[in-house]
């Protein structure tokens, strides 16, 4: 066990140092510049800012300084937002996200897998043609759009529901629902394909021939197998809709970090991109380590030792 934790360690420094790296060159080949939109300073004005922030250095050496920084876990000052830095950023708009995320991954978990299995246990009849007509939708659907016809309907024309905005719980159910549209339909799709694959194992057919409740096949059995491809698909849904849905957080005028990181790419605020970034890919390798720790819990026969290759 230890030797995998050392060894994934090292491969998330790897994949840290990668993804720091690439964005911060990319971030920097972009045309214009943090202060680019500043029309009202004088030229001499924001070249002093440029230097205060070490922007007039050579693209390298600020590579080196914001690695200094950044082991350090310092994430730098933001350019737009005077007084702030990137760590204050995150500390504020990141439980924000966390409340929405958490209730839409819950509605997806509680709506996708119950689904998924109902469809796989009445195959080919009613219950699987709705469950996979409703899941298909809700894959071809755009969050942007679900969330357009939630605001509408609830908010505009029946008025159940506030439009947008934050701060009572009422303000999470839209947003909530908009971001659990996809993972939903594709837990559901996913739960079905694998329960089937479940149940036309020779275990299965051994314990419906000695004669078990159908009910203890299907939770001791059926279900608990079933739903590891399901875990796998949760690390990087997770690490996903934690740090924010870019697009439904706009909708609604949700102030969490997914808003932030679209307001810092339209304002070329350098250190709040790098650091969402940073963050996000923190919380991805979390929630695949966290994922490959729950497989033996599943299913005993998987071994951390012998996915040396898989890491």
């Amino acid at each position: 066990m230890l030797n995998y934790l050392s060894r994934r360690m090292l491969y998330a420094i790897v994949a840290l140092l990668v993804v720091v790296t690439v964005t911060f060159i990319f971030m920097h080949a972009i045309p214009g510049g943090p202060f680019q939109r500043e029309k009202a300073l004088p030229e001499a004005v924001k070249k002093n800012i440029e230097a205060r922030y070490k922007l007039d250095q050579p693209l390298y050496i600020q590579y080196i300084d914001y690695l200094s920084h950044l082991v350090k876990g310092d994430l730098g000052p933001s350019y737009k937002y005077r007084g702030l830095t990137v760590n204050d950023i995150i500390e504020e708009r990141f439980p924000v996200s966390v409340q929405l995320g958490s209730v839409a991954i819950l509605i997806a978990l509680l709506l996708g897998i119950p689904a998924g299995i109902l469809a796989a246990l009445h195959q080919n009849s009613i219950p699987d043609y709705v469950v996979m007509f409703f899941s298909t939708i809700g894959i071809a659907m755009p969050s942007f759009v679900i969330g357009t016809l939630l605001m509408y309907f609830l908010s505009y024309k029946w008025g159940l529901l506030p439009s947008a905005m934050w701060g009572s719980p009422q303000h999470i159910i839209m947003p909530a629902i908009a971001l659990a549209g996809m993972p939903t339909a594709f837990i559901a799709r996913l739960t079905r394909s694998s329960m089937l694959e479940v149940l036309s194992q020779d275990y299965m057919k051994t314990a419906v021939a000695k004669g078990l409740p159908q009910r203890r096949i299907l939770w001791v059995h059926g279900i608990k197998n079933a739903i590891i491809p399901v875990v796998t698909y949760l690390g990087p849904l997770v690490a996903s809709v934690l740090t924010g849905s870019f697009v439904v957080e706009n909708i609604f005028a949700v102030p969490g970090l997914g808003k932030h990181f679209v307001t810092s790419i339209n304002n070329r605020d350098y250190t709040v991109i790098l650091g969402v970034t940073i963050f996000y890919c923190v919380l991805l390798i979390l929630a695949n380590l966290l994922v490959d720790l729950i497989y033996p819990l599943l299913d005993p026969r998987i071994q951390l030792s012998d996915r040396k290759e898989q890491v």
